[in-house]
């Protein structure tokens, strides 16, 4: 797992989501794929990126990921608040991709 550093931060989960986002993250470890309406991808960000989706009280929680050849990388972690996605969200998630990416 690895987080880009500087850039995202584990924002305030409770308890429950942050048990939810380790087991999802640990089966993508492994190498499984969690399903809907947990996890779907994200072809529009890069290939192999996808969002985990977890609820959190009154809060859903995008877990925005890539995966590396040798490492799950975590793109953002981010309170769900609409239906679409802004533009300059998805760009700088492309942007975090192409600077990983660079750097590996």
């Amino acid at each position: 797992m690895r987080w880009l550093a500087d850039e995202v931060t584990v924002p305030p989960f409770s308890r429950d989501a942050a048990l939810a986002v380790g087991a999802l993250l640990e089966v993508v470890a492994l190498g499984g794929m969690p399903t809907m309406p947990h996890s779907r991808p994200l072809p529009s960000v890069g290939p192999r990126c996808h969002e985990l989706r977890v609820k959190d009280g009154n809060r859903t929680w995008r877990i925005v990921y890539h995966i590396a050849g040798d490492a799950i990388v975590v793109l953002d972690v981010c309170s769900k608040q609409t239906q679409a996605t802004p533009k300059q969200v998805i760009d700088r998630w492309k942007k975090r991709l192409r600077r990983y990416e660079q750097e590996n």
